[in-house]
């Protein structure tokens, strides 16, 4: 079978589909990644086959537009109206309209049998109803905003839809979801489930990994991680979280932070120890609270590892995200920057985390249920039946 993966141009939106493209090469089938060149960094990491098309995006800038210098994000834009959040769907029509030519032709020459694709990549849904072949769209995390978005989406896309042949913008045949039950939103769109499993990319590791986890921690072990670090939370933030953290007597913070963030943050507290970027599932045994800005795999991974979460959103679906953290018990969440700026506020969330036991027995059901979901190879043995499916009426027509 031959599976054509289309992704938006964001790394992230990229690697929780991963585990399941290995499970699909391991079974014999054929896989190849069309992306912008901001994903071909990635895609080449992973080990698989990939298709460079288009320019380069920059997801970063477009997120940094615009903002007051000094200010991130969360600042000039606080959490929006939970009935305003499909509107990401007009943004990422946008750029599917821009991009709908070239992977169409790509998908001409390649010929796929399935298109596999994450929730905000409308030209997967295109190509794949001109073509007669399955989507699937594979969720990256808590996802209150993919069916809403193309709910936004569709009156935009009308026109395209037109030229293509198409009554509209059609939903995917099949929708995947890593969440565990219960950190699912309720009423949500229902998916199928599939485990996540934890994938941050490839690297070298830089000595032994008992030497990259540091010496045994003298106290409790906190590991920080924020995406974007200094480009999207600024030094001020970034700074005053990690004297914040280090306040709270008996803890040792291990944050990934590279050059030169690092070395325009100044002298660190003696408690917290920074590292460069490296696969966060190599940081976090030992481990007993994850302290994040509310990405997917961030969120994931913790989760996958039975962690409480400290979750300070700063946009899109990281709101969501960390309501369900909170719901579950599992972890506490900041949604404003006058809560996250103040160094009370999080000294008291992280003693919090570490002292109460329900929050990490809440953290360690979720792991429970994400172990007890059907594994990526167990959901791609199901996928060449989906396909398989979809040409019997086309062969019944010829």
């Amino acid at each position: 079978m031959r599976v054509l993966v289309i992704c938006t141009p964001v790394p992230s939106h990229f690697l929780p589909l991963v585990p399941l493209l290995w499970a699909l090469r391991s079974a014999g089938h054929e896989v190849v990644v069309a992306g912008q060149p901001d994903v071909m960094g990635a895609v080449r990491s992973s080990g698989l086959a990939g298709i460079a098309v288009g320019e380069r995006f920059d997801v970063e800038a477009m997120l940094l537009d615009g903002l007051p210098e000094g200010r991130r994000p969360l600042q000039a834009r606080p959490r929006p109206d939970a009935r305003l959040i499909g509107g990401y769907g007009k943004l990422w029509w946008a750029h599917a309209a821009t991009m709908i030519d070239a992977y169409t032709t790509t998908a001409d020459a390649y010929r796929p049998e399935l298109i596999l694709a994450d929730p905000l990549e409308y030209c997967s849904l295109l190509v794949g109803a001109r073509l007669g072949v399955p989507v699937v769209h594979h969720r990256w995390t808590v996802d209150a905003i993919s069916g809403p978005a193309r709910r936004y989406a569709a009156p935009a896309a009308r026109e395209v839809c037109e030229r293509l042949g198409l009554a509209g913008l059609p939903d995917p045949a099949l929708l995947l979801d890593p969440c565990p039950p219960a950190l699912r939103i309720p009423d949500g769109e229902p998916g199928t489930p599939v485990r996540y499993v934890p994938y941050g990319g490839g690297g070298v590791l830089p000595g032994r990994p008992a030497e990259l986890r540091g010496p045994e921690p003298s106290g409790r072990r906190v590991v920080v991680s924020l995406g974007g670090t200094l480009a999207l939370h600024g030094v001020p933030f970034v700074r005053g979280l990690l004297r914040a953290l280090a306040s709270r007597p008996g803890t040792d913070i291990v944050v990934t932070l590279p050059e030169p963030y690092r070395s325009t943050l100044g002298p660190l507290p003696s408690a917290v120890r920074a590292v460069d970027p490296v696969p966060l599932h190599l940081l976090l045994a030992p481990g007993d609270v994850m302290v994040h800005h509310g990405g997917a795999g961030t969120a994931m991974t913790a989760t996958a590892f039975g962690l409480p979460q400290l979750v300070l959103p700063q946009l899109a679906d990281h709101f969501p995200l960390g309501d369900r953290l909170a719901a579950t018990g599992a972890g506490l969440t900041f949604d404003t920057a006058a809560e996250q700026d103040d160094p009370q506020v999080i000294a008291r969330a992280l003693d919090e985390l570490l002292s109460d036991p329900r929050y990490a027995a809440a953290a360690r059901r979720l792991a429970a249920e994400m172990t007890a979901m059907p594994s990526p190879a167990a959901v791609a043995a199901g996928l060449p039946g989906l396909a398989r499916a979809a040409t019997r009426p086309r062969e019944a027509n010829a």
